[in-house]
C-alpha cells in the first residue's frame, strides 16, 4: 500500500529547469497566481495546485539553502546563500503570500470547497492572514538569519581530551568511561568551553528575544508567547494546558527519575552521583559501542527498519541512494539532529552528529520516524496538506523509538547489552520529561519579562531548575555551569516555545507502544494511516487515527508512567 520509491513531483506550472537566483526572475510566477481569472471552481482548484507547486519550489529552494550551511558552517559563500535566501528573496514573498492567501478566502467560489477536505488548510489560512504584518517582514529575515548564528557559533566548539580534539558530541563518549577522574575532567571541560561563549550566546539571545517581542506587539499580541502559540497553530491546547503539564511532571514523573538515579548510584556502587556518572556503567560492563562507522549505522537502521515493516527499510535505503544523510559530528558542522522534508522532491534530508554511542541510535531512529512520516505525507494534493502539527510529528518519531526496540539485536548481538540498551531508552524516555517541562516554562517566563537583565535571567533559570531537580544528583560547586546550562538547548534560539511538543508526543508515543506490545499489526497500521494524513486533520483527529487519546492531564500522565515503570527491568 505504502511505497518509498517516491518521485519528484512533476512541473504543470513552473518550468522543469527553472532554478531560484534572484526575485526578478521568481516574481513573474507570483505575478500571474495574483492576477489570474478564476471563474470556475475547477478553476480554483487548479489556481490552489498551481500555488501549491510554487510553493514547493520556494520551500525546498530554501531547505537545501539551510542543509549545506548546517553540514559545514566554515564555508562563508553557503551561509551567504542561505543569507541571501532570508535577506532578499523571502521578504519579497511574504506580501504575496498574504495577497493570495486573502484572493482565496474572500473568493465567491471559496465556499463550494469541500468542507472537510480543506478545513485545517483554509483555517490555517486564515490564521496567516491574521499574523501578517508588513512592518513585520524584515524583523522576519534578520530572525531568520541571526538564529542560525548559534549553530555557527556552537559548530565551533571543540575541547581537547588526550591531546586529540574532538566536537563536545564527539567529547560526550568519554562520559561514558569507567575512569571515573576521566569522565568528570571531559565534563568539565565541554562546560568550560561552553563559557567562553556565554557571553556571545547572552547577546544574541538578547536580540532574538527583542525582535521576537517586537514582532508580537506589532501584530497586536500582548507577548511573543501568546502570538507564538497562534503562529505554531496551537488550536487544541493552552498556556492553562502546559502549567499543567508542568504540574504532572513534578507529582508523576520526578519520583521515577529519583528511583532511576538511585539505582544507578547503587549499580555504580558510589556515595555520591555526580553529573559526569549518569551515562557510565559499572567497571567491567563496557559502555554500549552500536557502531563504529555511519555506513555501519545506515546499514543497521535499515535491518531494524525494515523487520518492522519493509516500507520502513525502503525509506532509508533510498535516502541513502540518494545521499541525504549526514551522519557523522565533525568540526564546523552545526549542533543537533534533524530530519528536513523537501516539498518538491519528497525524500527528506538527515541531518545529525554521530559519535559511535547508543545516543546515536534512537537519534537515527527518532530522525528515521519523521522520515518515514514525509514518505507518507508526500503524496497528499497540496503542499499545504503536509504541514502537519508538530505534536503528531514528534510522535511518529518518538513511538518509532519505542516500537523499534523490539527489534534492536540488529544493533546489539549480545543479550546482556540489548537488556542495557532497552533500559537505557526507557531511562531517557522518563528522565527528559523534567527538561522538557524546565525549558518550556524557562520560555514562558522569558517572554512574559523580555526586558529581563542577564541577572534576572539566571536567577529565574537556576529557581527553574531546582523547582524540577531530582534528589539524587549532587551539584554542589557546579553552580557557574548550572546557571549557563539553558545556552546548550537550540529550542530556545532556534525555534522557539518548539519544546512541549516532545512532552506531549512523548505521551502519544507511550500511548503507541502500548497499542503495539497489544498488537503489533494494528499498531503499526494506526501509526501509518494517522502519518499519511498529513495536516488535513486536527490535531485530536490525527490523534484518534492513530488509537491515542489527546490528554496530557495528571491522571493520563500517571497511567503511562505506571505502564513504563512496569517495563524496566
Amino acid at each position: 500500500m505504502y511505497t518509498a520509491d517516491i518521485k519528484k513531483l512533476p512541473r504543470h506550472f513552473i518550468p522543469e529547469n527553472f532554478v531560484i537566483t534572484d526575485w526578478q526572475s521568481l516574481e513573474p510566477y507570483f505575478k500571474d497566481l495574483l492576477e489570474r481569472k478564476i471563474d470556475t471552481k475547477a478553476d480554483l482548484e487548479k489556481w490552489m495546485k498551481d500555488q501549491s507547486e510554487l510553493e514547493a519550489v520556494v520551500n525546498e529552494d530554501a531547505c537545501w539553502r539551510q542543509i549545506k550551511m548546517t553540514c559545514d558552517t566554515e564555508n562563508k559563500s553557503l551561509e551567504e546563500a542561505f543569507t541571501y535566501f532570508c535577506m532578499e528573496i523571502q521578504p519579497k514573498i511574504q506580501p504575496y503570500s498574504d495577497a493570495l492567501n486573502k484572493k482565496l478566502v474572500n473568493h465567491p467560489l471559496a465556499k463550494e470547497l469541500d468542507v472537510e477536505k480543506y478545513f485545517t488548510y483554509l483555517r490555517n489560512i486564515r490564521k496567516s492572514i491574521e499574523l501578517f504584518r508588513e512592518e513585520n517582514i524584515p524583523l522576519q529575515a534578520a530572525l531568520s538569519v541571526m538564529q542560525q548564528q548559534y549553530g555557527v557559533i556552537s559548530g565551533k566548539m571543540t575541547v581537547k581530551v588526550n591531546d586529540e580534539e574532538y566536537t563536545l558530541q564527539q567529547a560526550a563518549k568519554f562520559l561514558e568511561n569507567h575512569d571515573r577522574s576521566l569522565r568528570e575532567e571531559v565534563y568539565r571541560k565541554i562546560n568550560e568551553r561552553r563559557l567562553l561563549d556565554k557571553e556571545a550566546l547572552d547577546k544574541l539571545y538578547d536580540q532574538l528575544i527583542g525582535k521576537r517581542n517586537q514582532e508580537a506587539l506589532n501584530a497586536g499580541f500582548a507577548n511573543y508567547r501568546d502570538y507564538r502559540f497562534k503562529e505554531l497553530g496551537r488550536f487544541d491546547y493552552t498556556k492553562e494546558d502546559c502549567y499543567q503539564f508542568h504540574e504532572a511532571v513534578k507529582q508523576h514523573v520526578l519520583p521515577l527519575v529519583n528511583v532511576i538515579y538511585q539505582n544507578k548510584k547503587e549499580k555504580l556502587g558510589l556515595d555520591t552521583l555526580r553529573p559526569w556518572d549518569i551515562d557510565a556503567e559499572p567497571e567491567g560492563v563496557k559502555p554500549l559501542h552500536p557502531f563504529k562507522t555511519s555506513e555501519e549505522l545506515i546499514e543497521k537502521s535499515v535491518a531494524c527498519f525494515t523487520k518492522l515493516r519493509p516500507f520502513f527499510g525502503d525509506c532509508l535505503k533510498k535516502m541513502n541512494e540518494l545521499k541525504h544523510l549526514d551522519l557523522e559530528s565533525r568540526k564546523g558542522k552545526a549542533p543537533g539532529g534533524y530530519n528536513c522534508p523537501l516539498a518538491e522532491s519528497g525524500a527528506p534530508f538527515i541531518f545529525m552528529n554521530a559519535a559511535g554511542q547508543m545516543h546515536d541510535v534512537t537519534t537515527m531512529l527518532h530522525e528515521g520516524g519523521h522520515a518515514i512520516h514525509s514518505f507518507l505525507a508526500h503524496p497528499l494534493e497540496l503542499n499545504g496538506f503536509k504541514e502537519y502539527p508538530m505534536e503528531i510529528a514528534e510522535v511518529a518519531s518518538m513511538a518509532m523509538e519505542l516500537m523499534s526496540m523490539d527489534e534492536w539485536e540488529t544493533f546489539f548481538t549480545d543479550k546482556e547489552d540489548l537488556q542495557k540498551a532497552i533500559d537505557h531508552q526507557l531511562e531517557r524516555v522518563i528522565t527528559i520529561f523534567p527538561w522538557i517541562a524546565i525549558i518550556d516554562k524557562f520560555q514562558h517566563w522569558i517572554y512574559e519579562h523580555p526586558a529581563h537583565s542577564h541577572d534576572e535571567r539566571t536567577e529565574k533559570w537556576n529557581e527553574i531548575l531546582k523547582e524540577f531537580q531530582d534528589d539524587v544528583i549532587d551539584y554542589s560547586g557546579l553552580e557557574n555551569y548550572r546557571s549557563n546550562s539553558w545556552q546548550r538547548q537550540l529550542h530556545l534560539f532556534e525555534v522557539p516555545f518548539y519544546y512541549i511538543e516532545y512532552g506531549i508526543a512523548q505521551l502519544g508515543a507511550i500511548g503507541m507502544w502500548m497499542q503495539f506490545k497489544e498488537n503489533r499489526q494494528l499498531a503499526m497500521d494506526n501509526y501509518c494511516k494517522a502519518l499519511s494524513l498529513g495536516g488535513t486533520k486536527t490535531l485530536p483527529q490525527l490523534f484518534e487515527t492513530a488509537g491515542l487519546q489527546f490528554d496530557f492531564s495528571p491522571e493520563k500522565i500517571k497511567v503511562l508512567m505506571e505502564f513504563v515503570k512496569k517495563q524496566m527491568t
